[in-house]
């Protein structure tokens, strides 16, 4: 029997459940127009914009209140550091609060020792220094005024005269209780850093154990390891960035010592904090270190200081920092130059200091959390908690 078809009118189509479009559950319940492409771009711009605006109102938040998020980054940058020397000793049967305390007043007496040091030497040295520094002023006029770019006298003239006014200005005087002020708070923040950093390794596990508990108990266990990787890496950065600045203070120290450059040890330890900053901060320190040897010591001195800081920078930048952070701060130079940019605008000075370190651990912590790195528990002293098994297991990635 031969099939015949229906002459009638086609049968509208089905409705499209919005559940079973490209959108899915996303969709439903919107208008059509947010459910193409475009709408659904719109839509994720504008949880893209609304999670930039909370970061940014928490960050503006936090720069607000330097005095109490800049002493605690620190506390949190030395606990790490010295971590695995309170654990080193607990391991050798000393008593948990002993350790602590020995670390702790260790630390201290290395800063307060260098201080120390430093205002004692400059005060011996005063009396040399004002006398040479006459002949070494003079020495640099004649340089400027003799030179292959001559300088006249008018216009030497003319900037002691700008400065003189600037001093006796009242912008001087704004900027010098400006400057009182600063002192004020950073006495005030070093003292509330060390308080902070005791606590820090006597209650770090039980403080970080306070925090995570208010995670979702699925969540604890990545939590627990990220802090993990996130000490090693931070704790690693700073003891490579603390070998890399010695050694180029030495070499620095050293040559101006030979040199028989005034205020060697001093500028050897500003060379040392200045290494601390990537990239501009030891090349910043040895050049006052020019300076100096060119106003006390001449042309010639300062040209081999010069040199040795070149060697110094090719050093550390060549073999140093690959040799002893390369398995740590595996960031790539222009991710560190643009937190250093960013860092150094939000906070300034406090801001280049913490912006490298705070990106390495920031990393660390991503690549766990999304399991780009292996959730393998790295630090010494890792808490119960991240030693048990996930609830939500997830893949274990490679090695970003």
């Amino acid at each position: 029997m031969a099939h015949t078809q229906s002459s009638g009118p086609a049968e509208p189509p089905l409705p499209v459940n919005p559940v079973n479009t490209r959108g899915g559950r996303f969709t439903q319940g919107l208008p059509v127009i947010w459910g193409d492409g475009l709408g659904r771009s719109a839509i994720r711009s504008a949880q893209a914009l609304l999670v930039l605006t909370l970061v940014s109102v928490v960050i503006w938040g936090l720069t607000r209140v330097p005095l109490v998020l800049t002493p605690i980054l620190l506390a949190l940058i030395l606990a790490s550091a010295i971590g695995p020397m309170v654990h080193w000793l607990s391991r050798h049967r000393w008593p948990r609060a002993l350790a602590v305390l020995t670390s702790f007043v260790a630390i201290l007496a290395v800063f307060g020792g260098v201080i120390t040091g430093i205002v004692f030497l400059i005060r011996s040295q005063s009396k040399d220094l004002v006398a040479q520094a006459d002949i070494g002023i003079d020495r640099l006029h004649g340089l400027l005024v003799q030179g292959p770019y001559p300088v006249t006298d008018a216009q030497i003239n003319s900037i002691r005269d700008t400065l003189q006014k600037f001093i006796l200005s009242a912008t001087f005087g704004n900027e010098a209780l400006t400057g009182l002020r600063v002192a004020a708070d950073v006495a005030v923040g070093t003292v509330l850093m060390a308080v902070i950093l005791f606590f820090f390794l006597k209650d770090g596990e039980k403080i970080r154990n306070f925090l995570f508990s208010f995670l979702p108990t699925t969540q604890r266990t990545k939590a627990h390891i990220a802090a993990d990787h996130g000490s090693v890496v931070l704790g690693g950065y700073v003891r490579g960035t603390a070998l890399v600045a010695l050694t180029d203070a030495l070499i620095i120290g050293l040559a101006l010592a030979i040199m028989r450059v005034p205020l060697a040890l001093p500028l050897a330890v500003f060379v040392f904090i200045g290494g601390f900053i990537p990239i501009i901060g030891a090349t910043a320190a040895g050049t006052l270190a020019v300076v100096v040897a060119l106003i006390f010591n001449g042309p010639v001195p300062a040209l081999i200081v010069l040199i040795v800081l070149v060697g110094a920078n090719q050093l550390e930048h060549h073999v140093l920092q690959p040799l002893l952070m390369g398995k740590v701060l595996r960031i790539h130079g222009l991710a560190i130059l643009l937190a250093l940019a960013a860092g150094t605008t939000l906070a300034g000075l406090t801001g280049a200091l913490l912006a490298v370190p705070l990106t390495a651990v920031g990393w660390s912590i991503i690549k766990i959390w999304t399991g780009r790195d292996a959730l393998v528990p790295m630090s010494p002293g890792t808490t119960t908690a991240a030693a048990e098994p996930p609830d939500d297991a997830e893949p274990q990635g490679g090695e970003a």
